[in-house]
C-alpha cells in the first residue's frame, strides 16, 4: 500500500473567490516525483487563472530504470487517483510515462490528455540550424526511441544523437541539484554526446531543467537547450482555447501538490524550484495529517 501526503498550496483570495475555486475543473499533472514541477511551473506563469492539482509518485521514482509494465501500472494508478478531481484535462509531465503509457492512458479516459514528447520534438525542429539534435533522457525514455520517432514523424531528416543519464533522477529527487556533485556527475554523464555537432539539445526528462546551468555549461553555448515544459504549456493553453474550457482572466485558483513520499523534501525541492510564482501570488504551504491510500505493488 502506498501512502499519499498532501500539500495543499493556498493564493491569495476571498472567501468568495475560494468558494467559486472549489467547483473549478482543474488540470490534472503528473510525474514520477518532482521533475513535473517544471511543467507545473510554466502553465502557473503562462495560464495563471488555471487551477493546478499535482500528484509526484517520490516514493516510487525514478521509473527510468523500471520495467515498462511496472510504469504504466504506477501511471493509471496515478490517473485513477487524480479523476476524482475532476480534472479538465490530464498532462503527463514524465518522459517516461508518455513514451509507455500515453496511449493507454488516453483509451481510458474522456478528457483530453498531454504528454510531454510530442512539444519538446516540435521545438526542436523548429529550433536546429544544422539538423542536428541531442536528446538526454532515461534508460526507458531513450531505449523506446520515442523521441527519434517523433522528430523523424516531422522532418524525416533529422539526425539524431540520443543519450540515457540515469544519475540525474535521482539528483535532483533528492535535492542535490546544485552541488558540485551534480556538475561533476553532469560533467560525466555527457562526456559521450560532446562527439556529435549537435546544436540544440532536447532535456528528456523533466527532472533535467534542475540541472541545466551545469548541462550548458558543459554542451556549450552554442547548443540550445530544449525544455519540454514550456512548449507544453503552451499546448495545454491551445487546447484549453479550443476546446472553450479556458477559466476566466481575475480567478484566483487554490492548487493542489500530493506527493507519495517524503512530504518535507517534496516541499523544500518545490519551494526552491515555484519561488518566482510564489513570489507573483503568496501562499500557504499546509501538510495534511491524513493519509490517502492506493494499490500498488
Amino acid at each position: 500500500m502506498l501512502n499519499m501526503k498532501t500539500l495543499i498550496i493556498h493564493g491569495p483570495s476571498s472567501q468568495r473567490q475560494r468558494k467559486r475555486d472549489f467547483v473549478q475543473q482543474p488540470i490534472a499533472i503528473l510525474d514520477s516525483g518532482v521533475g513535473g514541477l517544471t511543467v507545473a511551473k510554466e502553465v502557473m506563469r503562462q495560464l495563471p487563472q488555471e487551477k493546478i492539482v499535482y500528484f509526484g509518485d517520490t516514493a516510487r521514482a525514478p521509473y527510468g530504470p523500471r520495467a515498462a509494465e511496472e510504469v504504466v501500472l504506477f501511471t493509471e494508478q496515478i490517473v485513477r487517483y487524480l479523476v476524482q478531481f475532476e480534472p479538465k484535462m490530464i498532462v503527463i509531465a514524465c518522459n517516461t510515462a508518455t513514451a509507455l503509457a500515453l496511449d493507454r492512458i488516453r483509451s481510458q479516459v474522456s478528457v483530453p490528455v498531454v504528454g510531454v514528447i510530442a512539444p519538446g520534438a516540435r521545438a526542436a525542429v523548429r529550433m536546429t540550424r544544422n539538423g542536428f539534435v541531442g536528446v538526454i533522457g532515461t534508460e526507458n525514455t531513450i531505449r523506446s526511441g520515442a523521441y527519434r520517432k517523433e522528430l523523424h514523424s516531422i522532418s524525416p531528416h533529422i539526425r539524431v544523437a540520443s543519450l540515457p543519464c540515469p544519475l540525474f533522477v535521482p539528483l535532483v529527487e533528492k535535492g542535490l541539484f546544485r552541488t558540485e556533485e551534480a556538475k561533476r556527475i553532469v560533467a560525466q554523464s555527457l562526456a559521450p554526446l560532446l562527439n556529435y555537432p549537435i546544436d540544440c539539445l532536447i532535456l528528456g526528462c523533466t527532472h533535467y531543467p534542475f540541472l541545466a546551468d551545469f548541462i550548458s555549461e558543459i554542451v556549450g553555448p552554442q547548443v540550445a537547450l530544449i525544455s519540454s515544459a514550456d512548449e507544453t504549456a503552451r499546448e495545454i493553453g491551445a487546447i484549453l482555447r479550443h476546446d472553450g474550457q479556458q477559466t476566466r482572466a481575475g480567478e484566483c485558483p487554490v492548487h493542489q501538490f500530493f506527493c507519495s513520499g517524503d512530504p518535507a523534501l517534496f516541499q523544500r525541492i518545490a519551494l526552491q524550484w515555484l519561488g518566482e510564482q510564489i513570489h507573483v501570488a503568496p501562499v500557504v504551504w499546509q501538510v495534511s495529517r491524513s493519509c490517502l491510500v492506493t494499490d500498488a505493488r
